[in-house]
């Protein structure tokens, strides 16, 4: 099992765990494929992280399983945009930290994949 950790990254974690759900389980293969035809930010940025996980490890990526995909929160920057009468109001710009954990895939993983 190998793993990649991108931190930092300025992108919502709400919309990216949209998109890290949907790789969850899957062959490494077919999720960066899907990945390449997905219109997310997102997808550009998570598809690098199990490309990583992948060379992390030394494995082919039609060997490995998308093990777990995990979004969490990284700081928030705080900015102002100046309004009127001098009054400010606050733009929130949201990080995230990126976790891939890719493992060889079993026999019994590949047959339940391949079920649904």
């Amino acid at each position: 099992m190998s793993k990649a950790l991108l931190r930092y990254i300025r992108l919502s974690p709400t919309k990216a765990r949209l998109v890290a759900r949907e790789v969850q389980g899957m062959n490494a293969e077919v999720a960066l494929a899907s990945l390449e035809f997905t219109p997310n930010k997102a997808a550009k940025i998570i598809s690098k992280v199990i490309a990583s996980a992948v060379a992390n490890g030394g494995y082919e990526p039609q060997s490995v399983v998308v093990k777990s995909c995990r979004v969490d929160a990284g700081p928030v920057l705080r900015r102002f945009m100046p309004r009127a009468r001098g009054r400010a109001t606050p733009i929130r710009k949201p990080t995230s930290h990126i976790y891939v954990e890719v493992a060889v895939a079993s026999n019994k993983q590949k047959t339940k994949r391949e079920g649904k």
